[in-house]
C-alpha cells in the first residue's frame, strides 16, 4: 500500500480525503496559505505532501519584517515580546534576519531591559539564544543595538515609517534565500581583520558585489578609526554601494575574539545581479520638510524597482526632532511621501557611513575618497533591491 494511500485511509471516508491525498495542485493550492512554520510540519506527512510543500516554500521569496515599540510590561523588549508569535506568521523560509533595537533596552552582552526608573537593569544572556531558536538552522542573525530606531509597522508595505529618538523599539528583517542574491554576513575586530578577511568575506575582489551594509561599533575607543579605514579603504576603490553607521553595541553574533568593549564592525554583503542599491546623502544644509524632500527624490534617477525593496535610513543622533525645529518625523515622512509603497528601517547613531550614489555602470564610489564615506549631522538615505 502506498504511503499517499495510507494517509487517506486514516481520514474518514469522503472525497474531500481523497483529493488531499492525491490531487497535487489541490493540496499546493492549500498549502500557500499555510505559514511557513506550519508548513515545515506538514511537509512529514506523506510524500505528497511533502513535495507540494517544498514547490510552496521555493515560491515564498518575499522579505518580511517583525516590527515593535514600547513599553512592554512584560520585562523583555517589546520586539522580542512579540517576535516569537509572529515568527510562526510569516511566509517565507528566513536565511538572514537583520534585527534592530534601541541601546536604552539593550546591551552587547545580550537582552536587557533597563526599567523606567533607571534604577534596575536584568541582564539575560539566555534571551539572545532563544533569538537564535526563534529562526531556522543555519540562519544567519545579526543584532544590533542604536541609540534611536527607525521602522516601518509590521502588516502593509505602505505604512507609514516612523522614527523613535526615544523610548522602546525595534525591528527584525527576514531575508529569504533567492536565487541571484546572495547576503554573507561578516564580523571583524582588531584580531580578525585582514586582507585574506576582507576577501573571504567578499568584501574585495569580488565583481559581484552591489552593496555592503556596515555598522561599527566602540569606534571611539583608541584605534577605532584607523580600524575603520581598513575597512573603508578597499570598499571605496569598488563600485559596491556602502552605507551604514556608528553603533551602541552588537547582541549578536556573540563575541568571541576579543574582549568586551572592544571595537569592530558587523555588517552583510549583498552580491549578485539581482541586487541593485542606490543612496543619497542629507547634509548639514537639509534642515527642512521641503529639502529633504527633494534630495530622497533624487533616489528616483536610479530606477530601482519597487517589488522586493526596502529603504534604510541611517541619520545622526543630532539630527532628527530637534535639528527640524520640533517637527516629527521629517525625513522618514519625506521617504514615504516619495516611495510610499516601501517600507523603510535604519537607526539613529553616532556617525553615518555613505555617500550620494545614484547607481551606474561607469560610477565609481567616491573616486576612492575614504573620507567622504565618514559624516557626522547627516542622513545616508538608501535603497536596496533583491531581485
Amino acid at each position: 500500500m502506498c504511503e499517499n494511500q495510507e494517509f487517506v485511509d486514516c481520514l474518514p471516508d469522503s472525497k474531500a480525503a481523497y483529493v488531499l491525498g492525491n490531487v497535487a495542485e489541490v493540496v499546493e493550492r492549500i498549502l500557500t496559505f499555510v505559514p511557513t512554520k506550519s508548513l515545515l510540519r506538514i511537509a512529514s506527512v506523506c510524500r505528497l505532501w511533502r513535495n507540494c510543500a517544498r514547490r510552496v516554500l521555493r515560491t515564498q521569496q518575499h522579505l518580511t519584517w517583525v516590527s515593535a515599540c514600547g513599553p512592554s510590561t512584560t520585562g523583555v523588549h517589546a520586539l522580542y515580546n512579540i517576535l516569537p508569535e509572529e515568527v510562526e506568521k510569516v511566509f517565507l523560509l528566513p536565511k538572514t534576519v537583520l534585527a534592530m533595537v534601541d541601546c536604552d533596552a539593550f546591551n552587547g552582552e545580550g537582552y536587557c531591559y533597563r526599567q523606567s526608573n533607571g534604577k534596575r537593569s536584568r541582564h539575560s544572556p539566555d534571551n539572545v539564544e532563544e533569538l537564535n531558536l526563534l529562526f531556522p538552522k543555519g540562519c544567519d542573525i545579526m543584532g544590533i543595538a542604536a541609540p534611536g530606531i527607525v521602522l516601518t509597522p509590521s502588516g502593509s508595505y505602505s505604512n507609514p515609517p516612523q522614527e523613535y529618538q526615544d523610548g522602546e523599539a525595534g525591528f527584525a528583517v527576514m531575508f529569504p534565500s533567492t536565487e541571484g542574491v546572495h547576503i554573507k554576513p561578516f564580523h571583524f575586530c582588531k584580531k580578525t581583520i585582514s586582507p585574506t578577511a576582507l576577501k573571504e568575506a567578499g568584501l574585495v575582489d569580488n565583481t559581484e558585489l552591489r552593496v555592503v551594509l556596515l555598522f561599527v561599533y566602540e569606534a571611539y575607543k583608541s584605534g577605532g578609526a584607523r580600524f575603520l579605514n581598513q575597512i573603508l579603504e578597499p570598499l571605496a576603490k569598488s563600485k559596491a554601494l556602502i552605507a551604514g553607521g556608528l553603533v551602541e553595541s552588537v547582541f549578536t553574533p556573540p563575541r568571541t575574539c576579543c574582549s568586551q568593549g572592544a571595537y569592530g564592525v558587523v555588517g552583510l554583503a549583498l552580491s549578485g545581479p539581482k541586487v541593485q542599491g542606490t543612496s543619497v546623502l542629507l547634509d548639514q544644509d537639509i534642515s527642512s520638510a521641503k529639502a529633504a524632500e527633494a534630495t530622497i527624490r533624487r533616489l528616483k534617477a536610479a530606477k530601482i524597482p519597487e517589488k522586493n525593496t526596502l529603504g534604510f535610513m541611517f541619520a545622526c543622533v543630532g539630527r532628527g526632532q530637534n535639528y527640524y525645529n520640533n517637527q516629527a518625523n521629517v525625513e522618514a515622512d519625506a521617504f514615504h511621501k516619495v516611495f510610499p509603497n516601501t517600507p523603510l528601517f535604519g537607526l539613529f547613531g553616532n556617525g553615518e557611513i555613505g555617500c550620494d550614489r545614484i547607481v551606474k555602470d561607469d560610477y565609481t564610489l567616491c573616486d576612492t575618497d575614504t573620507d567622504s564615506l565618514q559624516h557626522e549631522y547627516t542622513t545616508v538615505m538608501t535603497l536596496v533591491h533583491l531581485g
